[in-house]
């Protein structure tokens, strides 16, 4: 399997919103999580953790997300309350790949965790144009469910863990459309 230039990986990779749900082989999961352990990370802490979701356990982290929907909803009418428990639960079913992304704090005195959530977005990023670069779409779903509490315990994360959000994998069902991007000139300051 040919893997495309990294400039132009970086340069056409989209979020990837409806795909197929053609099964992904592990190998291509494998390389995509691998990547993911490339990213950098101040104190060599790997703060990442990896939650790969296929066939069942879609459905179980949609019960999750269908009782926390329940949860923030009890205001809604009955009608409209189901609907959004009924989404909640149908979204991981979205994909026929998850990767549930977490963010475990070292304990070390010098770290910071604004870093460790840095590493953990620069991970993301190496995994989506990974999944990019090997012909798949996927896009990086975040919203409060993500982060509640109900979400991190399902995950078995600690006490000072956290969600960093679920990266929905498939083979692409759309064609991305083209972006404009600001160029880069309006937000840099060149110092001499």
């Amino acid at each position: 399997m040919a893997i495309m230039d990294l400039t132009e990986a970086i340069k056409t990779r989209r979020s990837i919103g409806k795909v197929k749900d053609d099964p992904v082989s592990s190998d291509a999961i494998k390389k995509i999580l691998e990547a993911g352990t490339y990213a950098p990370n101040h104190y060599r802490t790997e703060p990442w953790r990896f939650f790969v979701l296929i066939g069942d356990s879609r459905k179980k982290l949609g019960g999750v997300l269908e009782d926390i929907a329940r949860l923030e909803n009890v205001d809604l009418v009955p009608d409209e309350w189901n609907k959004k428990a009924e989404k909640a639960r149908n979204n991981p079913l979205r994909a026929p790949v998850i990767i549930a992304v977490g963010v475990e704090p070292g304990d070390k005195k010098n770290v910071m965790i604004k870093e460790e959530y840095a590493a953990v977005c620069s991970a993301i990023q190496n995994m989506l144009l990974t999944a990019h670069a090997l012909g798949l779409g996927a896009i990086w779903r975040t919203g409060g469910a993500a982060y509640h509490e109900k979400v991190k315990e399902f995950f078995g994360l600690t006490p000072k863990g956290e969600m960093a959000g679920f990266i929905y994998i498939g083979y692409p069902d759309l064609t991305p459309k083209a972006v404009k991007k600001t160029d880069f000139e309006d937000y840099t300051v060149w110092m001499n």
